[in-house]
């Protein structure tokens, strides 16, 4: 292809979602019902740090009430759980997010699967997995590939009978994404294979996928020639790499190398710039999936 891939432009998908959703949001207020999240980071990660501002600034720009609790990172499991029931409590919140990773002296399954099941919009609690995985709409998808489903739904792509091939299977991405695009309805009824760090000859399979999807937190794994002419490229990964040439001293990067990959596929996301817009657009759909539960049990 001349000139190379499409960008699939998740900044710009994402801020049309989020218009759509504003219809939403003021008949629910008109409702006195104001959607609301919590979110809590435990410690001084600075990635999570970030993560957690713009969650913070899309609530604010979207009208949602929201709250965010920082915890010291010698914060007891026993604290932290307290909270949560509090949380679970709070009529105000209808959405609750524990910022991943969190310090080790806390079991982050313990955490997760305290949160009220309703409240859950990471989609993270089993109630919910199992949901998702069964294709119960009232089920939260977590977010991740909630949004990957919807860019390829809004740019076109054909899932039904094509093949799917997911680099990864985190709890997080790779294993919900399967579910996704397995299910009976757009965005679905893909044929999925699921690589991982333990598979053989892995290009064996992602040559042969038509949507390739990779989330295995390596950067740059995925090379040019592991990709088929053709094939729609999601990247998910999110990497720091060492750049003396840059300000920072580093660059981000995806799974995938970018200018390889883009000769090749027929359609790719950037990092930064795909993916990542649209996890925090779909936070905010849950959140307000949420709220409408709440109102309509």
């Amino acid at each position: 292809m001349q000139g190379g891939a499409r960008l699939i432009d998740g900044n710009a998908i994402g801020a049309t979602m989020r218009a759509e959703l504003a219809g939403e949001i003021a008949a629910l207020k008109k409702k006195s019902i104001v959607p609301g999240l919590a979110v809590i980071l435990v410690g001084d990660n600075p990635a999570s740090q970030v993560y957690v501002r713009m969650k913070g600034k899309a609530c604010d720009e979207a009208g949602l009430y929201h709250e965010t609790i920082k915890l010291p990172k010698d914060t007891t499991e026993a604290d932290l759980m307290s909270l949560l029931e509090r949380l679970n409590a709070n009529p105000k919140i209808h959405g609750i997010l524990v910022q991943l990773p969190l310090p080790k002296l806390i079991d982050s399954n313990r955490a997760l699967h305290r949160i009220d099941p309703r409240k859950d919009v990471d989609g993270f609690h089993p109630e919910n997995v199992g949901k998702v995985a069964v294709g119960d709409p009232t089920g939260f998808r977590p977010a991740t590939p909630y949004g990957v489903q919807q860019l390829l739904i809004r740019t076109g792509v054909e899932t039904k009978g094509a093949h799917a091939v997911v680099v990864g299977r985190s709890n997080i991405v790779g294993r919900p994404m399967v579910a996704l695009l397995l299910q009976d309805g757009p965005g679905g009824n893909a044929t999925v294979t699921v690589c991982h760090s333990r598979t053989r000859s892995i290009e064996l399979y992602t040559r042969q996928a038509d949507i390739l999807i990779v989330a295995i937190g390596k950067p740059e794994f995925v090379t040019g020639d592991m990709v088929k002419p053709g094939a729609v490229v999601i990247d998910v990964g999110v990497n720091r790499v060492d750049d003396p040439t840059r300000k920072q001293g580093y660059r981000l990067v995806g799974d995938v190398k970018f200018q390889e990959a883009k000769q090749v596929a027929a359609a790719i996301t950037p990092v930064p710039g795909g993916v990542g817009p649209m996890t925090i657009t779909m936070l905010l759909y849950n959140t307000v999936q949420a709220a409408r539960q709440w109102a309509n049990p």
